[in-house]
């Protein structure tokens, strides 16, 4: 449809006639998501018209319409110049029944029971969905935002979440998505004055049809209710991302722990549940996961401590139901093989900190991993075991994966060198010794209890002939100069030698020492006597 005309007949055209223009245009360009350059003024020009249009008293249905042609524009984010003012996104916070400024507050209830009919629903629902594409591709409607403090008019609608309609909340979860993850500078504002934390737990809280039997003890999740319903779900995700903005930072106080622990508890419950698919339910593990990483590590207790549901009592008595949940999703991120860095390494980050700070979870997911030792045959790296799968991450080409793997195993051995040497081999383990300056051997910092691992009867006969740095058994290999005259192995000798001192020279290779701290060093360093330590050397 020729902009020109939509344009030229517009100026002239009454309510009716503009809804007709404008719907053409829509259905036409419903799909469309990239743009004629050429263009780019005329679809400024419209933007600023349909704002024009949007700015009378018109009936629901042309505002519908309105907003449905600007939702399709903002998907250009070079024609929003009409729009990223302050008259244009008041425009289409009024439409959203969004109120701006912290006044907005106090009449948001009244703005919630103002709509009426369902084409009414559908203007907010649209109004929404432009501010959405707005925020996300305009840095000057950000900045408006923040000048006409939308965050408080977003918090007031949280508080009446329940009497959301899904569309209307999972859009208004999306814009406070947006708007905490593009302006970081909000998120101080939207935990301290807005209580945000808060705010978005209470709506997962009836989001999920959260019950309390405890102070942070959700009610176990019926086996015969039906599955989270889809829509349920959608709005759970979006309440998970946000909160993933807002608890990123560092600063703390105890009223935060104690929402973080009511929150830690939410997630528990969450990864309980079902949705309608299996691909739906690991999509919102991986968000709960997330937020989860950015909880702090002695909160999640909440994960194992709930007694009234019962436990194991090797671990305490603590109820492991939550912990399995997570392995089962590490695993299956395992066995995807690809996406290691986003899919993969958050739930292994997670469990770390868990079994760090935490002794029944280190204990319980050991059991899981790392059982007691008997194939002492097979490389650690070869199987199909959960020990099989994390020893080959160990030398995956991704360093972040690699060392997060390593990390993992390393705490479940307790930090200890020996144990590590022995689920592992010094192979795969290298790259985590130079990292952590251990190649002497040794231990981490972090302190753990003194049980100790009982290893089986089958790794103990088999330990003095386990190659330390495969980390199995091999069977003994021919001695290739064992049929060789005393002139052929010289010769061999003087061979290999003048290969290595030429690749040396060449800088190909470099020889590498140990020195006494355990961190790797030039081996001429490593050889070289310190005075202070021949100062008590007897002399001839």
């Amino acid at each position: 449809m020729d902009l020109n005309g939509i344009l030229s007949q517009l100026e002239s055209a009454n309510e009716e006639d503009t809804e007709k223009l404008l719907r053409r245009y829509s259905e036409e360009n419903t799909q469309t998501f990239t743009f004629n350059q050429k263009e780019e003024a005329l679809r400024s020009k419209l933007c600023q018209s349909v704002l024009t249009v949007l700015g009378r008293q018109v009936r629901p249905s042309c505002q519908k319409t309105c907003l449905e042609t600007l939702r399709i524009l903002s998907r250009d984010k070079c024609v929003l110049g009409p729009v990223a003012t302050r008259e244009g996104m008041l425009v289409l916070t009024g439409l959203a029944m969004l109120r701006t400024g912290q006044e907005g507050e106090d009449k948001q209830e009244t703005t919630q029971d103002a709509l009426q009919s369902e084409e009414e629903k559908r203007v907010v629902v649209e109004a929404l969905k432009c501010l959405c594409n707005v925020v996300y591709n305009s840095a000057a409607a950000q900045q408006v935002c923040v000048d006409i403090q939308l965050v408080h008019g977003l918090c007031a609608s949280l508080r009446f979440a329940r009497t959301w309609q899904h569309e209307v909340g999972l859009f208004v979860l999306r814009l406070f998505f947006l708007l905490s993850a593009l302006r970081p500078d909000l998120r101080g504002i939207l935990r301290k004055d807005c209580h945000a934390v808060r705010l978005l737990s209470e709506v997962l809280e009836h989001t999920l049809d959260v019950r309390w039997v405890g102070t942070y003890e959700a009610a176990r999740p019926d086996p015969q209710a039906l599955p989270l319903p889809t829509e349920n779900n959608e709005r759970a995700m979006e309440a998970l991302k946000a909160l993933f903005n807002l608890t990123l930072s560092e600063s703390r106080n105890e009223e935060d722990n104690h929402q973080f622990r009511l929150l830690a508890a939410i997630l528990r419950h969450l990864l309980m549940l079902k949705t309608e698919t299996e691909e739906k339910t690991e999509e919102v593990h991986s968000h709960t996961i997330n937020l989860l990483n950015n909880l702090p590590a002695s909160c999640l207790d909440v994960l194992i401590d709930v007694p009234v549901q019962g436990g194991v009592e090797e671990y305490g008595g603590k109820n492991m139901e939550a912990v399995q949940v997570l392995l089962d999703f590490m695993e299956r991120r395992i066995d995807k093989g690809s996406n290691y860095k986003e899919g993969l390494t958050p739930v292994l980050s997670l469990l770390t900190e868990g079994s760090r700070c935490h002794r029944e979870i280190r204990r319980y997911i050991k059991t899981q991993v790392l059982p007691p030792l008997k194939d002492v045959k097979n490389r650690p790296e070869v199987g199909t075991t959960i020990r099989n799968k994390l020893v080959r991450l160990m030398t995956h080409v991704d360093m972040g994966v690699k060392q997060t793997a390593a990390e993992f195993l390393f705490v479940l051995c307790k930090e200890s060198v020996d144990n590590l040497l022995k689920y592992t081999g010094y192979g795969n383990a290298a790259g985590l010794l130079v990292a952590r300056g251990l190649l002497a051997g040794g231990r981490g910092e972090t302190e753990y209890s003194e049980d100790e691992d009982s290893d089986t009867d089958e790794y103990k006969s088999a330990k003095p002939f386990i190659n330390p740095i495969t980390g199995h058994v091999e069977e003994p290999m021919p001695n290739p100069i064992e049929e060789m005259t005393e002139e052929q192995k010289e010769y061999e000798a003087e061979k290999l030698a003048n290969m290595f001192d030429k690749l040396s020279r060449q800088n190909v290779i470099r020889p590498m020492g140990v020195r006494p701290d355990g961190t790797l060093a030039p081996l001429e360093e490593t050889l070289i006597c310190r005075p202070e330590e021949n100062s008590d050397t007897d002399s001839d």
